[in-house]
């Protein structure tokens, strides 16, 4: 997320409050919040955990809040602070509040010409609807989502909704609040009961030519590429990366954070927990290419056989 101008650094302290020790340049101006997978110069992020030091200090962002004080800032301006996690939400909190809505279609929305909206339509604030799209009744559209031209999205379907993201404490689950958007293409038709989170502090992005069936969940900040088909009941979990030209077939689940790579097929009710090869055609739980995957379960049907002819044989 970006934030409308950027802020100096004591503007970002006085937003956040709290006892933070500040190390680094305080000249540069914050432009904005991120996660570090979408870190650009001149935004902050927050990182709380030993194993994710280097990643964070070595990256792209240029102010870091953080539970201590590390060997080496990289160059960064750091924050430092007992709970990190608690001022990087503050300041998330002050630039994207929640606002309520009393209309069904928000004043802010811009929407194109020839697009349909049917009864029941949710249009949040700062939503772009481009040209010829058909939205179905019931539909929610959250804040911040762009929609491309021509896009068709069927009854019930939720873009935008919040991010399953929380962190764990010793006594609860605190919310990651989400400030990202979603950008869904053109030529795109999602159907029936599908849902696609927002960024927690980025951009969901389904590319130009998708076609979505019904029942399908795609997680926050993943990003799929042009022309890809996805069967029903799939799920995509968060920051995955699906390339262009992939055929996802049903009862699919994709792990967080890996990537499907280009012209990828994976086959139904397979759940794929590593990245792919290019033009590969996966399958099983966890999917592996797919032939040798089918001798697999040749061979696990013989089994039975296999154990008694074993048994035979030791008891002669």
């Amino acid at each position: 997320m970006k934030f409308p101008n950027p802020i100096t650094v004591d503007e970002l302290l006085r937003i956040v409050g709290g006892q933070i020790q500040v190390l680094g340049d305080t000249s540069r101006m914050v432009c904005g919040v991120n996660e570090i997978h979408a870190v650009e110069e001149g935004d902050a992020t927050f990182v709380d955990h030993p194993k994710y030091y280097d990643s964070v200090l070595k990256g792209k962002a240029s102010f870091v809040f953080i539970d201590r004080e590390p060997q080496e800032t990289y160059g960064k301006t750091l924050f430092i602070c007992e709970d990190p996690y608690t001022p990087y939400i503050a300041l998330v909190k002050h630039f994207r509040k929640f606002n309520p809505q009393s209309q069904m279609i928000h004043p802010s929305a811009k929407i194109g010409e020839g697009t349909v909206i049917q009864p029941g339509v949710f249009v949040g604030e700062e939503v772009v609807i481009g040209k010829n799209c058909i939205i179905h009744a019931n539909v929610s559209i959250y804040d911040h989502t762009t929609i491309g031209d021509n896009v068709v999205i069927q009854s019930n379907s939720v873009i935008g909704g919040d991010a399953f993201y929380f962190k764990h404490r010793t006594d609860r689950w605190d919310k990651l609040y989400s400030c990202g958007g979603v950008k869904i293409g053109s030529d795109v038709e999602i159907g029936a009961l599908c849902t696609i989170d927002k960024g927690v502090s980025s951009i969901t992005t389904i590319g130009d030519g998708c076609k979505f069936d019904n029942h399908i969940q795609v997680g926050h900040d993943t990003v799929i590429g042009k022309n890809c088909l996805i069967g029903c009941h799939t799920s995509i979990a968060g920051t995955t990366v699906i390339e262009d030209d992939c055929l996802i077939w049903a009862h699919v689940a994709i792990n967080k954070g890996l990537v499907v790579r280009k012209g990828t097929t994976v086959l139904a009710t397979s759940a794929v927990d590593k990245s792919t090869e290019e033009g590969s055609v996966v399958f099983g739980t966890p999917a592996g290419e797919a032939r040798k995957k089918w001798r697999e379960l040749a061979a696990l049907r013989s089994l039975p056989e296999i154990l008694e002819f074993y048994h035979e044989m030791k008891n002669k």
